[in-house]
Formats: C-alpha cells, sequence, structure tokens
C-alpha cells in the first residue's frame, strides 16, 4: 500500500482541529509561513493541504487575508446519496472498503418481500468495513438479488465501489429510498469497529432500484458516532412535506 501523501496528513490535522472547535467557523486559519513552520513541511504542501479543505467546503480563501473557516462539515446531496465512494471522491476523500463476509444464502420472508423474489431464493450478502482517508467510519451489510449477484461476486475485496461496478454491468441506481435510526452496536459491530458493545452508532437503511423498478440491493450501514452526519432541508419550493437530503462529514 503507498503511503498517504504528506498534503493528505496535514489537512486531515488540520481538519481534525476545525471539527474540535480550535479554529471556529468564520476564523481565520494561521498564515501559510506558520502552518508550514508547525508541520516542517513546504509551503507548497500547505498549499495543497489547504487547497483540499477547501474542495470539501470546510474552508474558503479570503484575498489578502488567508483562508477562513467555512464549516466544520461537508456537504452532499442526494442525487449522490446513494454511492459512498462517488460521493467521497467528489469531496477530495479517498473512499475504501473491503470485504470481511461473503456468502450466498436463502432469503427470508421480509428479504424476498423487499427484493421481490421468492422466499428461499439465494441472496449474495456482503459485509464490508468502509472508510474515509484510510479511517474506518462504517459497517455496511448489503443483499443482492440473483439477478444483480454474478456482477459483483467474487471481487477484490478492496474494490472501493460496487455502485461503478454494477453500472458498468448495466445496473445503475436510478433511486433509491433511505431511513436513518439509531442502534446500539451489537458484538460483531463492536469487533469490526473497535467500539464498545452497545456503543451508539447511526444506523441508515438504503434501498436501490434500478431504472425499470427492480431492486439492485439491500443495505444497512451502522456508522460510527462523530463520522457522518446527516441532514434533511425542506422549503416551500420543495413542496413543503418535501425536501432535500444530505451526507455530511463531522
Amino acid at each position: 500500500m503507498s503511503p498517504t501523501p504528506r498534503y493528505r496528513e496535514i489537512a486531515e490535522r488540520i481538519g481534525a482541529r476545525i471539527a474540535a472547535g480550535e479554529f471556529p467557523v468564520g476564523s481565520l486559519l494561521p498564515g501559510e509561513h506558520a502552518l508550514a513552520r508547525e508541520h516542517g513541511a513546504a509551503r507548497g504542501t500547505i498549499r495543497n493541504a489547504l487547497a483540499q479543505l477547501g474542495r470539501r467546503g470546510i474552508v474558503a480563501p479570503r484575498p489578502g487575508a488567508g483562508w477562513i473557516v467555512q464549516s466544520s462539515l461537508h456537504t452532499q446531496g442526494l442525487s449522490a446519496f446513494g454511492s459512498f465512494a462517488q460521493w467521497a471522491a467528489g469531496r477530495g476523500m479517498v473512499p475504501g472498503g473491503r470485504v470481511v463476509d461473503e456468502r450466498e444464502t436463502p432469503a427470508t420472508a421480509e428479504e424476498a418481500r423487499l427484493l421481490r423474489t421468492a422466499q428461499g431464493r439465494p441472496v449474495l450478502r456482503i459485509t464490508r468495513l468502509r472508510s474515509l482517508d484510510g479511517h474506518t467510519v462504517m459497517v455496511e451489510r448489503s443483499l443482492y438479488p440473483e439477478w444483480v449477484a454474478p456482477a459483483i461476486r467474487d471481487l477484490d475485496p478492496h474494490t472501493p465501489s460496487y455502485a461503478a461496478v454494477l453500472s458498468a454491468a448495466g445496473h445503475a441506481e436510478a433511486f433509491g429510498s433511505h431511513r436513518i435510526d439509531a442502534v446500539a452496536a451489537s458484538s460483531e459491530d463492536a469487533r469490526l469497529l473497535g467500539v464498545r458493545r452497545s456503543s451508539p452508532l447511526l444506523r441508515v437503511h438504503r434501498q436501490a432500484f434500478a431504472r425499470d423498478g427492480r431492486p439492485i440491493d439491500l443495505s444497512e450501514d451502522r456508522y460510527l458516532p462523530g463520522s457522518v452526519s446527516f441532514e434533511a432541508v425542506s422549503s416551500p419550493s420543495l413542496g413543503g412535506a418535501g425536501g432535500a437530503w444530505s451526507r455530511t462529514i463531522g
């Protein structure tokens, strides 16, 4: 595995300090010279680190003043909500995935109903650990029906984006549904995520559908606290009760 570029390491350190409140929203970061001295890096490396934070929407250049903190969160619209990897890459982060379990089992009655297959028909179950810039943020458990499974069965365990593989195979996600709640970490969650059993986790139930309405997958994601947040925005222009969802980091 290639080492993390120096500018990414520095960006993560500065971002962590912003998230911790050391540099509040609206404040100026220390100058490039000061940051270069602090991190023992060239100014060009510091500029690259700040530019990466800028692409994430955390900081912005202020002509004649330096870099100002815009937010400790990074927002992503619902149009890319279904793909963790595409969303992360679009924010200048490196998405990662590692398969920890893959097996074919008979569909339960509820799984068969949601995947529109027959109870007892085989479904592919894949459990993956997902990461951002090398840091684990969640465990993802997905089910794939028979008509989709051949496209992703026995992939490289570190494949970062199953959505991209499925799209290339003609199974692109056209729309999806999402339900968010909280859950206590199970024994398996605790082992995989390195937390105590019963620790609070953010849980996202997802289901993706093809353009013709057929289910592509059924997933449950369990996020570490403080790693990812979700935001819903509503307004009269969005139809009153309607709204736009977004995923944020922080």
